[in-house]
């Protein structure tokens, strides 16, 4: 599967070098206090004063408080819609996504979906924070759906968007919530990857088309 590197932090001009760092720290410091007293217990404020800025320099980098802790979901997208954007000649979307979703897992990568019980604990223990996640499969089905339309090749591509984000979607909630009985995080990590090898199989063999 093929995908477009992101830019080298290095690369970039002094200015977006600077605004990354910001970006960072205040993600992190936001990370580190939700998980010290809870995502409804922290203020944006309170926040901000950790990092050592303001209030509106939270709100330029992240629109939202929710977004502070779900601060990867612009990457998962970008990901996604790089892997069907650039995928080999032949190549069906949905085969495109399932070699993703792999490959996350094995880097043990942030956006694998699990693997890190505490952060999800914290998801799910939040109203807002369930909605956003929502929120965010919604654009993540709605960007997957304008590229798999421009490639021409599908003429089902909401369908398509649809029914793999879906896939996802239940394949991670499934594993989460084995962790969240207490099973071996490295027994549902590996059950984790053959489901969705088995799913996104098993939707490559219903949807045939779009190469």
């Amino acid at each position: 599967m093929s995908g477009r590197k992101a830019p080298d932090p290095a690369a970039l001009p002094l200015r977006e070098r600077k605004k990354l760092r910001t970006r960072q720290r205040i993600s992190d410091v936001a990370t580190r206090l939700f998980f010290e007293r809870g995502f409804e217990e922290v203020t944006v404020a309170e926040v901000a004063e950790a990092a050592e800025v303001s209030a509106m320099t939270v709100f330029n980098h992240f629109p939202r408080k929710e977004d502070l802790f779900l601060d990867r979901i612009p990457q998962g997208i970008e990901l996604a819609v790089a892997a069907v954007r650039d995928r080999a000649p032949g190549e069906t979307p949905v085969a495109a996504l399932r070699g993703l979703a792999l490959r996350l897992v094995d880097e043990g990568h942030p956006l694998s979906a699990v693997g890190h019980p505490p952060f999800w604990r914290i998801v799910y223990g939040s109203p807002a924070l369930r909605a956003r996640l929502r929120e965010g499969y919604d654009e993540l089905e709605a960007a997957l759906t304008a590229t798999i339309a421009a490639s021409g090749t599908d003429p089902q591509p909401r369908v398509t968007a649809a029914l793999a984000v879906a896939a996802y979607r239940g394949a991670c909630a499934t594993s989460v919530r084995r962790m969240f009985t207490g099973e071996a995080v490295e027994v549902v990590l590996t059950d984790h990857r053959a489901l969705l090898e088995r799913v996104f199989r098993e939707l490559e063999r219903v949807l045939p088309l779009g190469g």
